[in-house]
């Protein structure tokens, strides 16, 4: 069983900060690439960034300049710094490891529960 638990959603001003973390946990052996997706109230989602083990990110175009995702592999956890954060990214942001090696050889396909990030005066 492997799971991904995202935290550091809330409530911030136009033009504010906020940092999501989302930890990987269970029985793993390894983790390919990680990434955020964020779902806003009657959209499609959509892939924020993601990064490869190796550190290689990329953005969608949207975000790009203002959010920096990066990880630590040692704890299994990948993080999401969003600046200057607008109306328009209020959404649920979802964590994502496509490629979950668990200890039993398996690949797996793994989501996080999602954290509710809403930009609002």
């Amino acid at each position: 069983q492997v799971q991904l638990v995202e935290s550091g959603g809330g409530l911030v001003q136009p033009g504010g900060s906020l940092r999501l973390s989302c930890a990987a946990s269970g029985s793993i052996f390894s983790i390919n690439a990680m990434g955020w997706y964020r779902q806003a109230p009657g959209k499609q989602r959509e892939l924020v960034a993601f990064i490869t083990s190796g550190g290689n990110a990329n953005y969608a175009d949207s975000v790009k300049g203002r959010f920096t995702i990066s990880r630590d592999n040692a704890k299994n956890t990948v993080y999401l710094q969003m600046n200057n954060l607008k109306a328009e990214d209020t959404a649920v942001y979802l964590c994502n490891a496509p490629g979950v090696v668990n200890t039993a050889g398996a690949t797996l396909a793994v989501w996080g529960q999602g954290t509710l990030v809403t930009v609002s005066s």
